[in-house]
């Protein structure tokens, strides 16, 4: 079943055209990931499937329902949770859920139920009573999930859950994610890290420029734009010219890639001795970023 569906999606800004016709279709339980560079319009494309922002132009549709007139009852049914901490600092930790439950008309008694269920969901219980100043920051990561939950929604809008967590934190959030898909909640996932879409995601559509460019799983992206594996040559700028010449004789593919080049769709022997043999040379697996840079010529982290 469809659960998001977007059509000729378009939104402006004066001569900024952030989304440029985006169409997709979101299963229901998929993890459903939007990866691209900032400024490729993933957060204005989540701003608007959350009724945040209207559209320039084209249709939402949400569990059937069009979201242009039917807002109030998508909103009852989606978790959101911000890039940017918007946490109350002058409430407790309780307190800032009790608080969003309101939002959703949640009976107190209820509220107070579900609270402590998902501060023990992110091993939070402890810190009921604390202030937000109190908190690490990856304890408010783990807290704005928490209060996206506590509608109890359908669908939840993540946009960077884990930006700024140090590695454990990251791995306690990814892992939590993963059991709210097991329960089947259905995720859209913003993220600039790689690894985290791969590990997350069901499918991915790589953005750039307002545009979807590709849309596919992790796995089949990276076989089709890239292969297994990348080599990668170091460069000086007297070897550049020569090695370039070798590999185009050869009808290899690959990028230059500032100082370096790397080699796709590798198979056999089709390099050779003189260029895997240096010790400028190395071998790893490919990754969702290669398959962008691929794309679009840019890194994700410019």
């Amino acid at each position: 079943m469809v659960i998001i569906k977007t059509n000729n999606l378009i939104k402006q800004f004066g001569d900024i055209l952030a989304v440029d016709d985006v169409s997709l279709e979101i299963e229901e339980g998929e993890c459903f990931g939007l990866l691209g560079p900032n400024g490729a319009g993933k957060t204005s494309l989540i701003r608007m499937i959350t009724a945040v922002s209207p559209p320039t132009a084209g249709d939402i549709w949400i569990l059937n329902r069009d979201l242009k007139s039917n807002s109030r009852q998508v909103k009852a049914v989606l978790g959101v949770v911000p890039q940017v901490d918007n946490l109350d600092p002058d409430l407790t930790v309780l307190q800032n859920l009790l608080t969003f439950a309101r939002y959703f008309d949640v009976p107190k008694t209820e509220a107070r139920q579900r609270s402590m269920e998902v501060l023990t969901l992110f091993q939070l219980e402890d810190r009921c009573g604390s202030r937000i100043r109190e908190l690490s920051g990856g304890m408010k990561r783990r807290l704005l999930i928490a209060r996206g939950l506590i509608n109890s929604p359908r669908i939840m809008v993540l946009d960077e859950p884990t930006i700024g967590l140090d590695p454990q934190a990251k791995y306690l959030v990814w892992h939590k994610l993963q059991e709210l898909k097991s329960l089947g909640v259905t995720q859209l996932l913003c993220t600039q890290n790689m690894e985290e879409a791969s590990a997350l995601c069901d499918r991915v559509a790589i953005m750039n420029q307002g545009k979807i460019i590709s849309l596919d799983t992790p796995a089949k992206l990276i076989s089709k734009f890239v292969g297994d594996v990348v080599w990668e040559i170091a460069l000086n700028s007297e070897e550049r010219s020569k090695i370039v010449k070798e590999l185009e004789e050869r009808g290899l593919d690959f990028e230059l890639v500032g100082d370096k080049i790397h080699i796709f769709h590798t198979k056999g022997d089709e390099i050779t001795n003189g260029i895997i043999d240096s010790p400028k040379t190395t071998r790893r697996a490919a990754t969702l970023e290669d398959v962008f840079f691929r794309l679009t010529g840019r890194s994700l982290a410019e």
